[in-house]
């Protein structure tokens, strides 16, 4: 039991570390989520969606769920900018999204509107 109590603040701090290990963040975090829209304002599901910081480095992606939504969770603070591929296609990219300590930024990306047409070829 002795050694249970000695090691609990060692685990604690091996877990937060380690998170931050995984999310790469180093000081101040926050976070982003939004939503990838069509051009008639319909969710995207299954979207890769790109973050980087806005100098370019430190490219990150996740994908949106069944009702279009992604969220990047526990990053560090600063600019980044988003864009979307779905379908061959990219979004425009959105600029300079503040991720702030401690709050969580909201963006949503828009596809163009080749990337929701269908092309149905007979012979």
């Amino acid at each position: 039991m002795r050694l249970v109590h000695k090691l609990a603040p060692l685990l604690l701090l091996a877990a937060f570390f380690g998170a931050a290990v995984v999310t790469g963040a180093r000081g101040p975090i926050g976070n982003l989520e939004g939503i990838v829209l069509d051009s008639k304002g319909r969710p995207v599901a299954d979207a890769t969606v790109t973050m980087q910081s806005s100098d370019g480095k430190h490219p990150y992606a996740t994908h949106t769920d069944s009702t279009g939504h992604f969220k990047f969770a526990r990053y560090e603070t600063g600019q980044y900018d988003l864009r979307a591929y779905w379908k061959g296609m990219f979004s425009e990219w959105t600029k300079r999204v503040s991720i702030r300590s401690k709050k969580t930024a909201e963006v949503t990306l828009r596809m163009p509107p080749a990337a929701d047409e269908s092309v149905t070829v007979t012979h």
